[in-house]
């Protein structure tokens, strides 16, 4: 480990740890269950809760599910398959109707019973889409057609049974349920609450854990919410505090401050588990590390230049160095989660230095900057990886200065040139549909933020949208890489994500196969 490598030494020399005790809360009489205090790099990027707006996989994913919930879960005890969440059982109709039954007696943390009518609320304008005296912030309803590009309606059969209605034939309507972004509130709680912006704090819902307190960019605290419908949480009070520098989390860790610190910088795991009563778990998320191109910088026009520079890469290196070997370079923008979806046989571009330099060549670029920008270890070796990057570009002749900046505002201002940027991009269920259609198809965020567009492309994400014959589909996904990652690179693909949280031993909690810290009852093995 370098001197430099979080310091995770630093202070405490080689003490032993000291004496450890969970925090107690002794009210009410007899209620002995811990209080825990996870340090996090980032709660939330946008300063809110609102899943329409916090779409952070590796900041708001790691606690929203313990607030509000899903009808269709994904078993986070097992490999992220559909499970029976607040609905007990769903059934196709047709090609454009699921309908659901609700599980019956399920408490709000308002202390309402949850029905049909939270459900409709929860998808409709008011809430989602906007429309009529929807005073919803426009990006709000943008983010909603990005999930539920056709969704008509959601109908009230009775009291227990709602039907969601397409307006077009959708084989992943029950994937889209079980996805962030189709969380269910209540919906007395946001009528009584006012508007969206009173609400985007203040989140009511089904969850094992009731929201205490929010404080942008400090902490989140959750209390034990005692009627969930899956069985008396085993916490009594969480705490998220945000602790940027992951030498601090751990730190923390150490020093008895904190119980969990997310985030392991995964080249120090053998270092921190050589402290007594500390482990180390996690492994590989559906989630892939990218780098996005603004096509419309000028020497970024030509899709020869995008492709050099992924070829000028050296993934493996990458994995193998900075990752200790726990990632892993994936076979694109894809993982074997698609199932029948997944193309067989496809990869990244290889590592080619030479292709690379034969490409900057024909295409005529002339040294011109093509600005960097990344955050300052948003993601787990962000900077490193940036610098490991930078120096593969400059071997074949490229210059893309680094720019540091603060938040993804600055890191998505169109003053100045864009260049390429660090991103990520998750399958949020088993279809691509969920990924490369939803984060750079027509309505994603990269097309959305005047980065990149192709038409053709656009044109394949209807075919995965409505198309229901499986060879088809997966026909039109081919395509879509090919486009994507060779044609008219959008992005690059640098490594599948790791996720490795670091906690006390004795604490009986499972890591999920996901960002997900799961505090309910199935994810606490006492």
């Amino acid at each position: 480990m370098s001197i430099s490598r979080r310091l995770l030494l630093a202070g405490a020399g080689a003490a032993a740890l000291p004496r450890f005790a969970i925090a107690q809360n002794t009210s009410p009489a007899g209620d002995d269950r811990p209080e825990i205090t996870i340090a996090v790099a980032k709660i939330s990027n946008s300063g809110v809760l609102d899943p329409l707006r916090e779409q952070s996989s590796n900041a708001s994913e790691r606690w929203l599910g313990s607030i509000q919930e899903t009808l269709i879960a994904r078993n986070q005890q097992g490999r992220l398959e559909r499970v029976p969440g607040l609905a007990t059982n769903w059934r196709r109709i047709d090609e454009t109707t699921v309908e659901l039954s609700l599980r019956p007696g399920v408490k709000l943390h308002n202390g309402d019973t949850l029905t049909a009518e939270d459900v409709a609320f929860s998808f409709g304008p008011e809430r989602m889409f906007g429309g009529g005296r929807s005073n919803l912030p426009a990006d709000i309803p943008a983010v909603a057609r990005r999930h539920w590009p056709h969704l008509a309606r959601v109908e009230v059969v009775d009291r227990l049974t709602v039907r969601f209605v397409n307006a077009t034939p959708d084989v992943t309507m029950e994937g889209r349920i079980s996805a962030g972004g189709s969380e269910i509130c209540s919906r007395r709680a946001w009528t009584e609450n006012g508007d969206w912006q009173a609400n985007s704090s203040k989140l009511v819902g089904t969850g094992p854990y009731k929201l205490r307190e929010f404080r942008p960019d400090a902490s989140l605290t959750l209390d034990a919410h005692d009627e969930y419908w899956g069985g008396r949480p085993p916490i009594k009070t969480l705490r998220f505090l945000e602790v940027p520098e992951a030498a601090s989390r751990i730190n923390g860790l150490r020093s008895g401050e904190y119980q969990f610190a997310c985030d392991v910088q995964p080249d120090a795991i053998d270092d921190i588990e050589v402290y007594p009563g500390i482990e180390v778990l996690g492994g590989l998320v559906l989630n892939h590390r990218i780098i996005t191109f603004d096509k419309h910088h000028p020497a970024l026009v030509d899709p020869r230049v995008r492709l050099a520079m992924a070829h000028a890469i050296d993934g493996r290196s990458i994995v193998d160095t900075l990752w200790d070997g726990r990632a892993r370079v994936p076979p694109g923008l894809q993982w074997e989660f698609y199932g029948d979806m997944f193309v067989k046989g496809w990869t990244v571009p290889p590592y080619d230095p030479a292709a690379a330099r034969e490409l900057l060549n024909d295409a005529g670029y002339d040294g011109t900057p093509i600005p960097y920008r990344i955050r300052k270890d948003y993601y787990p070796e962000e900077t490193a990886t940036a610098e490991v990057v930078t120096e593969c570009w400059k071997l074949v002749g490229l210059n893309t200065p680094i720019e540091v900046k603060e938040n993804w505002a600055q890191v998505l201002d169109k003053a100045g040139p864009r260049g390429v940027r660090d991103w990520s991009n998750s399958a949020v269920f088993d279809d691509p549909v969920s990924s490369i259609v939803n984060q750079h198809g027509p309505n994603g965020a990269q097309q959305q933020d005047g980065e990149w567009t192709n038409a053709e492309m656009n044109t394949l994400s209807g075919v995965l949208e409505s198309g229901t014959d499986v060879g088809k589909r997966k026909q039109a996904f081919a395509r879509m890489l090919q486009i994507c990652e060779r044609e008219d690179p959008t992005y690059i693909v640098l490594n599948q994500n790791a996720v490795f949280t670091a906690k006390r031993r004795e604490l009986p909690w499972r890591q999920p196969p996901s960002f997900f810290l799961d505090f309910s009852p199935r994810g606490w093995e006492s």
